[in-house]
């Protein structure tokens, strides 16, 4: 964590601020635990990818589950 705030160009509030949050969870990065308060500002490269990880699996699995109604559409004997 850095002491210096960009958008109020002073030392940090901390918990003073509306910025200033917890987060938990898993760092996307390392896989390891997460809970620690920082900036929002200093979080958002991290909660970034981990959205886009969250994005990749969802389209992954509706492509699954897309392609299995494309094969029950091509046999509907299948659906028997």
């Amino acid at each position: 964590m850095s002491d210096f705030c960009p958008l109020i160009k002073k030392k940090c509030v901390e918990h003073k601020c509306k910025f200033y949050i917890q987060v938990l969870g898993k760092n996307p990065n390392t896989g390891q635990e997460v809970n620690q308060w920082d900036c929002a500002v200093s979080w958002l490269p991290m909660l970034l990818i981990e959205g886009s990880q969250q994005t990749r699996q969802a389209g992954s699995a509706i492509e699954s589950f897309r392609n299995e109604m494309v094969k029950l559409n091509e046999n509907p004997q299948l659906l028997q």
